[in-house]
């Protein structure tokens, strides 16, 4: 089995389309798809997707294309002759909001939506995906031993479990409300909480505070569509949480994706750094 996170009736001579945004995330997806042996296609974005990657593909099997720009990413998938997409990396957040120029089909995606979020948005767009008859991937597949797994990853965690608990508690509670999708807590304390700055921003702030014994819970939503939304665990992230003075993370196995995971490990493990799945 190529991965657990595939439909059951995946097709790997049928073309696949990357639709990529920035960092190294797309990077990794790529070079798993290639790995697999299944036809694959690039969808970049201006000023998001990393030259090298777009770089690897010939011209004929890849297209760049603005973030607004959706009816000509449709036309793109239908070229392909793509029967699976997958999304991977992150689109600059304000661009979703500011600045964007949509084309005729993006413009009557955002005009349709009652509530406009990155949730929302990038739902309206998978539909008009499979809608074509191209099947949008859980942006896990193939990315099985990328995954946080349960219990222990590096050292040994020494924070009480009812500390653990709160954790996760606080995180799920965030998430429900669509807040953020990560939290920072210490001996039943909440010291700071995800939101639209993001994960980095969060864990400096944390940072102002005293951090012996606090722990860094990542998750996912209760509802969360895997297809464009998956929580991600990276050397950034680890990097951060060195600056803030942060030495535990718990991260939800199976649904958080950790970037890099052998490097981030070895970094974790010289840095420290407890990393364990719940």
């Amino acid at each position: 089995m190529l991965s657990a996170y595939l439909p059951a009736n995946f097709d790997p001579k049928r073309p696949l389309a990357l639709i990529a945004g920035r960092g190294q995330y797309p990077i990794i997806t790529a070079a798993a798809i290639r790995r697999a042996g299944i036809p694959l296609r690039l969808i970049a974005m201006d000023d998001e997707t990393s030259p090298d990657l777009i770089a690897s593909f010939p011209p004929s099997e890849r297209i760049s294309l603005n973030v607004g720009q959706v009816g000509k990413m449709l036309t793109a998938l239908s070229n392909f002759q793509a029967g699976y997409a997958v999304m991977a990396g992150q689109v600059t957040p304000k661009k979703l909001f500011h600045g964007l120029t949509p084309d005729l089909k993006a413009a009557a995606i955002l005009f349709s939506l009652k509530r406009r979020n990155a949730e929302t948005i990038f739902g309206a767009i998978a539909t008009e995906i499979e809608k074509l008859g191209v099947t949008l991937l859980d942006a896990r597949a193939l990315l099985d031993n990328e995954l946080a797994t349960l219990g222990s990853m590096v050292g040994k965690f020494n924070i009480g479990d009812e500390y653990l608990q709160h954790g996760i508690q606080i995180a799920r509670e965030i998430a429900r409300l669509d807040i953020g999708q990560g939290c920072v807590v210490r001996k039943g304390t909440v010291l700071a909480v995800e939101a639209f700055e993001g994960t980095d921003a969060m864990l400096r702030r944390a940072g102002t505070f005293k951090t012996d014994d606090s722990l860094f819970v990542k998750i996912s939503k209760t509802s969360q569509d895997f297809r464009f939304d998956v929580p991600v665990f990276g050397r950034q992230t680890l990097t951060s949480m060195q600056e803030a003075g942060l030495t535990a993370a718990a991260l939800e196995a199976g649904k958080v994706i950790i970037l890099e995971k052998a490097a981030v490990l070895e970094q974790a493990k010289a840095a420290g750094i407890i990393l364990t799945g719940f």
